[in-house]
């Protein structure tokens, strides 16, 4: 909660002030209530006034109010009136900041992990984010409602105690050392709901990585009916976590149930012993009996609210720790050289190795501005990693990258990236409009502009001919589409911003004979006008090739150039 109260003080501030002032507002209202039980009871054996009754009715009378029936009444009223509308206020202000507060931390660990390095991405299950950014944000801001609330009655249980010791300060603190003792009793529950919490929290987080990549995966699955494999690990795993949130549930009832048999005991027992055997009078008695009732109310309400907190605070913890991992992680980018890039990219005695399995063992290749060069080799030759090392994804263990003349460990990073169009192998795409797929929903980016990029990627054709033409859906993943629709749009993507480098990583690999003809008479069209780097074990694109590289034995050779 300090956290919390440290990152929103001004709204703390607010919900603090409310709830104060409303917990005064209430305890002004219940203290007319003992002369307002005197008056009532006129008449009675018992109807001598206390001292705490006399001060009230003395303050009234200073202040010219005589404490008839009526305006007791109204005071009371008055005090419920004002405590409803400044818990009202405290109430909207916590739902608002706890709103805030899951924005806020989805925006920080998105933020965060956008900025890691790649090597640091590449190692977070997609899974576990998904599940940081949805349920352990929305538990976080839950355990920040249960902690407000906790003080909320903390603050409560202080103007409660006020009262009581006013009119007897020997019965408050038998009443306080009882709760205490009760909450004491029962505080191996809130043990109980902080380790099912914490259970709560990893199995979610490993429910949510299996069952992320089974959907992933789940079009071969079916196709060979392997259904009931998947279904069997997603059961175990589901299993686990109901039985943790069966343990969270349980304990909290048992609390509920204990805590109020508890109260119940002490409070008529209390009652009996200021009635009876202290001869108290029974006006001072039941008003005694109201406030301590409260107390001992507020204080169990106070362990209810702090148990579901620790059940979200699990959660809270893992989120921040996510985050704060992905920030150790992030990457610099800007800062450096600008770069231009108008001759070429030269890799220099480049060395590379993924742990202890060496890569390259001195590369040395060139990408002239302008043209088109295309990679070859076997799988694991190192053909994406050097894609990873020019856009700098990957830095190399020794050697130098040169954008003309400005080494790549030296520039700006940012600004490099954004000359940098890249088309991967899988063509997948956003469940979205072609118009979103191109433009990403990039506000400065306008029709006329997707529309330039689509004609460019020889994708216009078949768009224009769609019922709805740029604004109509391509389905999840791009279902509705051809392979050969899909890769065009992605290079309509990697097009629309005019970059001076556009990337081909194995885009026609999984492309039939006919969409590949089409993705090389793109190409043909965009040769010169874009500086294009190639990965393919394709004919089509090596037949364009301007200059053709094979690795092998951690080396770049360079091959016949067809378009020479």
């Amino acid at each position: 909660m300090l956290t919390f109260f440290r990152a929103y003080p001004g709204q703390t501030l607010i919900v603090l002030l409310a709830l104060l002032f409303a917990g005064v507002a209430e305890g002004i209202g219940i203290s007319a209530m003992l002369p307002l039980l005197s008056v009532a009871m006129k008449g009675e054996k018992d109807a001598e006034p206390s001292e705490f009754e006399r001060m009230i009715t003395d303050t009234l009378g200073g202040m010219g109010i005589t404490p008839s029936i009526g305006v007791l009444l109204s005071i009371i009223a008055l005090g419920v009136m004002v405590k409803i509308v400044l818990l009202l206020i405290a109430k909207k202000q916590v739902g608002y900041t706890a709103a805030e507060v899951a924005t806020d931390l989805r925006l920080e660990l998105l933020r965060s992990i956008l900025r890691s390095r790649w090597e640091y991405f590449l190692h977070k299950p997609i899974g576990a984010l998904s599940n940081a950014l949805a349920t352990e944000a929305k538990r976080s801001a839950d355990a920040y409602v249960s902690g407000t609330t906790v003080v909320t009655f903390i603050i409560h249980t202080m103007i409660y105690a006020g009262l009581a010791f006013a009119i007897s300060w020997k019965a408050t603190l038998i009443g306080l050392l009882a709760g205490t003792v009760i909450a004491a009793l029962l505080h191996f529950l809130v043990r109980m709901s902080r380790r099912a919490g914490k259970k709560q929290t990893r199995l979610s987080t490993s429910l949510m990585s299996r069952l992320t990549d089974t959907l992933q995966s789940v079009k071969p699955i079916k196709s060979m009916a392997r259904e009931h494999l998947a279904d069997s690990v997603l059961i175990i795993e589901t299993s686990r976590l109901n039985k943790a949130l069966k343990k969270g549930v349980f304990s909290e009832a048992v609390m509920n149930a204990a805590r109020e048999a508890f109260f119940a005991i002490f409070l008529l027992s209390g009652i009996y012993v200021a009635w009876v055997q202290m001869d108290m009078p029974l006006a001072t008695v039941t008003m005694l009996a109201v406030v301590l009732g409260k107390i001992l109310s507020q204080m169990g309400k106070v362990q209810k609210q702090y148990q579901k907190m620790v059940v979200g605070e699990s959660a809270f913890w893992s989120l921040k720790g996510a985050i704060e991992e992905a920030q150790q992680a992030e990457e610099k980018l800007d800062g450096g050289k600008e770069v231009v890039f108008k001759e070429a990219i030269h890799l220099r005695d480049v060395r590379f190795s993924y742990g202890k399995e060496p890569i390259f063992d001195g590369l040395d290749m060139e990408i002239p501005a302008g043209q088109v060069t295309t990679l070859i080799g076997p799988s694991g030759a190192g053909k994406t990693t050097i894609i990873d090392l020019v856009i700098r994804l990957l830095q190399a263990d020794s050697g130098e990258i040169l954008i003309d003349d400005v080494p790549l460990s030296e520039a700006d990073i940012k600004s490099w990236r954004r000359m940098i169009g890249y088309v991967p192998q899988e063509t997948l795409l956003l469940h979205d409009t072609i118009l979103h797929n191109v433009t990403l929903g990039a506000p400065e980016l306008s029709v006329a502009e997707a529309e330039w990029a689509l004609k460019a990627a020889g994708a216009w054709g078949f768009v224009n001919s769609l019922e709805e033409g740029i604004y109509s859906g391509v389905g999840e993943r791009g279902g509705k589409l051809s392979g050969g629709q899909r890769q065009r749009i992605i290079i309509a993507r990697a097009l629309i911003h005019h970059p001076k480098l556009l990337i081909l990583d194995e885009a026609t690999s999984a492309l039939d004979a006919a969409s590949r003809a089409q993705i090389r008479s793109t190409i043909e069209e965009l040769r010169g006008e874009f500086t294009i780097l190639a990965i393919s074990h394709q004919d089509e694109l090596m037949e364009v090739a301007d200059r053709i590289y094979e690795l092998r034995d951690g080396k770049a050779v360079i091959v016949s150039a067809p378009a020479h």
